[in-house]
């Protein structure tokens, strides 16, 4: 499991304080496809290694006035309002996290870190599950949250874009991953990205498997992106060479639901 917001409120909170210093274009809809063919219509190989990347404009970090601590992604929604990042990520010790915000195409090292701007964070959904069992629910490890408009009125996906999300994948898929390692890891402070083949995960039900070396503490959350859609969520791994997200399903979709009627839309 990676990084996840500690709660300023909490004994957590304190101790995360002392030890993680380690550690404008038109509406889209969809996030750009994974180049998976090569010359002459070959398809490519699969990453082993995430490298430097432009990133998506739908992806960005969840920060406050301390930093970012972990990824997240604009999810295409009918108010175009919704985000999607990791449940452990924003929800910990009984209480969702507060006083955050997403800066969408973060660049830490940029002359403008947040090129896009920053949409605070306003309503929180995660799963039942996970509020009552946490990190013993990893079946249930993503969450939802609605963003206020921006200071001019807009809403994200009317700057950013958005993926659609897919609810029945299976878990053999080439996708492509991007993400925000800390700055201990990543120095650039940019994104990082891994086009690779998933499989299904032995160890729990309902997830997939990815082996890309790279996604390090920051890249919870992180969109796993097939054909363009959105598939999961990074979750969390043994190491830092494997890495999983549970399956989008109905259940995911009826928290979906949830935050789409938050939203006000």
């Amino acid at each position: 499991m990676r990084c996840k917001r500690p709660l300023p409120w909490t004994v957590a909170w304190i101790v995360a304080v002392l030890t993680t210093a380690t550690a404008c274009g038109g509406p889209s809809h969809s996030a750009p496809r994974p180049d998976t063919e090569g010359p002459a219509g070959k398809p490519t190989a699969p990453q082993r290694s995430a490298a430097p990347s432009a990133g998506l404009p739908s992806v960005g970090v969840l920060l406050d006035e301390d930093g970012h601590w972990c990824t997240a992604s604009v999810v295409d929604s009918p108010k175009g309002n919704v985000v999607a990042t990791a449940a452990h990520c924003v929800y910990a010790d009984g209480a969702a996290s507060s006083d955050f915000s997403f800066a969408p195409a973060y660049r830490g090292k940029a002359g403008d870190p947040a090129p896009y701007g920053t949409w605070k964070v306003r309503t929180v959904q995660v799963a039942d599950a996970w509020k009552a069992a946490g990190d013993d629910a990893d079946a249930h490890d993503y969450a939802f949250l609605t963003l206020a408009p921006d200071s001019r009125g807009r809403q994200v996906q009317q700057v950013v874009g958005a993926a659609r999300p897919e609810w029945a994948s299976g878990p053999q898929r080439r996708v492509t991953v991007v993400g925000y390692p800390n700055k201990d890891h990543n120095p650039a402070d940019g994104p990082i990205s891994c086009t690779t083949d998933t499989r299904r995960d032995p160890d729990l039900a309902g997830s997939m498997v990815m082996e890309c070396d790279g996604f390090f503490d920051g890249t919870s959350g992180s969109p796993w992106l097939a054909d363009g859609r959105l598939i999961g969520v990074l979750s969390g791994g043994d190491t830092d060479t494997e890495s999983t997200a549970v399956l989008f399903d109905a259940r995911t979709r009826a928290l979906y639901d949830r935050a789409v009627k938050a939203s006000g839309a």
